[in-house]
């Protein structure tokens, strides 16, 4: 089954051009309103009903695995959306009240299901789109799951914050760096704005915070701090530049436009999800 872009559809290379926004190419007023108010929101949940911030993490794959399950369909792939909408939230609910191992049975059924679910349907192309579906399951739901497992511990709402402040502050003092002294591009091909004095500063603000966070709210090692705000900042831009990939393969620039300023949802998880399982094992050896 063909995936060629449509006629008309945005090429890979469409973002190569400079936004008027300015040179991160971002609506910087919109980003900061919209990062404010899911950080208010997540705050909320975190320290008013921890079991409410399971439910937002639930409605948030949800969309996030429509975003990019809508983005494959475009490209003929034949993705089960309903079954991982639905099978990613089971996964969710699963690894809240069960742990790893919840998450892992929970996600074995749910590709069961999308696989069966796409048998219904032509031979051509099967393979691709069941393997399109498996992408979206271990990409979304499954590494989400991490981020469940870590609210749902008593100290869950500190190791949240942690792991997302190190997530934020690699997002922004990459982006200040970048903006600032930015001149060799890190990967040009998959992210053209993207730089290495960027990757600094990400490294330098997600060890930063970390260690603050390790030794104020953690009672932790300031040295484990750095590694964990280290291997966070490495990894959250692995995430970035990997669901880069993903839409230059489909020739879109972004997973939709539901955020503004920041795209999609998909367009905000990137770097959680990837850093989501890593976080979770670092802050369970150091601090657990």
């Amino acid at each position: 089954m063909s995936k060629q872009p449509a006629t008309g559809s945005p090429s890979p290379d469409s973002d190569r051009a400079a936004p008027p926004a300015g040179k991160a190419g971002r609506d910087l007023p919109a980003a900061i309103g919209v990062g404010v108010g899911i950080g208010a929101v997540v705050l909320l949940t975190l320290f008013v009903y921890r079991p409410a911030f399971g439910a937002l993490v639930l409605l948030v794959v949800g969309i996030a695995c429509y975003e990019i399950s809508t983005a494959l369909r475009s490209r003929g792939f034949l993705v089960a959306w309903w079954p991982l909408v639905v099978g990613g939230a089971a996964m969710g609910a699963s690894a809240w009240f069960y742990g790893l191992d919840g998450l892992a049975v929970a996600t074995l059924l749910t590709f069961l299901v999308a696989t069966g679910w796409r048998m219904t349907g032509d031979v051509e192309g099967f393979v691709s789109s069941t393997a399109a579906s498996a992408l979206v399951i271990l990409y979304v739901p499954f590494l989400a799951g991490f981020a469940v497992m870590m609210a749902n511990r008593e100290s869950g709402a500190v190791w949240v914050i942690t792991w997302a402040l190190a997530v934020v502050c690699n997002d922004t003092g990459g982006y200040t760096a970048g903006v600032l002294i930015g001149k060799h591009p890190m990967a040009p091909t998959i992210s053209p704005k993207k730089s290495w004095e960027g990757f600094g500063g990400s490294l330098l603000a997600a060890a930063i915070a970390s260690v603050l966070m390790f030794t104020l709210a953690l009672d932790g090692q300031w040295w484990h701090g750095a590694l964990f705000g280290l291997a966070i900042a490495m990894i959250a831009t692995v995430g970035d530049l990997a669901e880069s990939m993903i839409k230059r393969d489909l020739g879109i620039k972004d997973m939709s436009n539901l955020l503004p300023g920041h795209g999609g949802v998909m367009d905000r998880l990137d770097s959680l999800l990837f850093s989501a399982p890593l976080a979770w094992m670092l802050l369970t050896l150091f601090v657990g």
